[in-house]
């Protein structure tokens, strides 16, 4: 007759391969069934984009069926994203919050922002998109939205909706084309109004899309909320890697830990199968050593990226098993586990 306890001891041999602790002092073995030879059980996860799920699920069977007398092993998986604590600004509930930003314009990090936030979407996260480029809003278009819903008088504002993403940018609250001349406190007021007088409700992530370079907006969103971690985006060129080290370096000064750097057009893939480096060669990987973290992956030219912006049908959804929706869907699931090592350690800590 097998037993819980047999269970529990065979799955506390099964690691997590991130937080390098056991499932079962995790707390994430729950719902166990035994009928007789038969052992049944959930795994809840700490995000529902976790890369390694699949190793997970596999060890944990491989565990069950050779350390107990079960012959047949069905797992459920599901997840609670873990965080260090909720932050609540004005009844919206963010567990993480996740900064992208780049040392310079012009290498991607809208377009990237964009699709690992439904990435995220896609794995079954409660996402929110704020995009905080002021001076350059490119994801109403980048989505085929042009304006914000309804909101009924007296209610807190909506942010827009797309695919599952609740969005909010300024490129809704102006007309098209129109330049914003703003310094500082404008820039800091619009900030503060975008957190707390939207109706974000709860969100696992709360993905917010910088300008680029090291200016007014990013202190001002270091001093609206904590920020659980930061992602820069470079391309391969040294002068993309030397803007993106400034980056990554406001970012320690401002005590914001940096949960990895993502290359974007990489290279470009030929017919023959081989690799053009239009924009030179690993500068990403070179930037994380530098730095000291985590290099979250490359991203390849694709056509298909900027004409999925320009017509509101981003990559991850129009074309999912390409290769660039893949390395988007690989990062943004690198991101989440970053997310929830940081939230591991800070619960650790106290």
């Amino acid at each position: 007759m097998i037993t819980k306890e047999q269970v529990l001891n065979a799955l506390s041999h099964v690691m997590d391969p991130d937080l390098h602790r056991d499932l079962v002092s995790l707390n994430m073995i729950k719902d166990i069934n035994i009928d007789d030879e038969e052992v049944s059980f959930s795994i809840e996860l700490t995000t529902p984009s976790c890369p390694l799920k699949n190793k997970i699920e596999a060890d944990a069977r491989r565990a069950i069926l050779t350390m107990t007398e079960a012959k047949e092993v069905n797992i459920n998986i599901t997840s609670k994203v873990s965080q260090s604590k909720t932050l609540d600004l004005s009844g919206n509930c963010f567990k993480h919050v996740i900064a992208i930003g780049s040392g310079k314009g012009g290498v991607g990090k809208s377009t990237v922002s964009l699709n690992i936030a439904l990435a995220l979407v896609k794995d079954g996260a409660k996402v929110g998109l704020l995009d905080a480029d002021i001076y350059g809003p490119n994801i109403p278009r980048m989505l085929g939205l042009d304006r914000l819903p309804d909101t009924p008088e007296g209610k807190k504002i909506k942010p827009a909706e797309a695919f599952g993403l609740k969005v909010v940018s300024i490129g809704f609250l102006v007309q098209a084309g129109q330049p914003l001349i703003w310094r500082g406190p404008m820039l800091h007021s619009a900030i503060q109004q975008f957190i707390t007088d939207f109706d974000w409700g709860d969100l696992d992530y709360l993905v917010v899309d910088l300008p680029p370079g090291t200016g007014d907006v990013q202190l001002s969103l270091a001093q609206s909320l904590p920020i659980s971690g930061a992602v820069i985006v470079t391309t391969p060129q040294q002068v993309a890697v030397d803007d993106a080290f400034r980056a990554a370096n406001m970012f320690e000064k401002l005590e914001t830990p940096l949960f990895g750097i993502i290359e974007n057009m990489s290279f470009l893939e030929m017919p023959d199968g081989s690799h053009q480096y239009i924009f030179g060669e690993k500068g990403g990987e070179r930037l994380a050593t530098l730095v000291g973290a985590r290099f979250l992956g490359s991203i390849p030219l694709d056509p298909g990226i900027g004409v999925g912006g320009d017509i509101g049908s981003p990559v991850v959804l129009q074309e999912p098993l390409s290769p660039a929706a893949e390395a988007l869907i690989s990062i943004a699931r690198n991101i989440a586990a970053e997310a929830s090592k940081e939230a591991f350690k800070k619960n650790q800590a106290g």
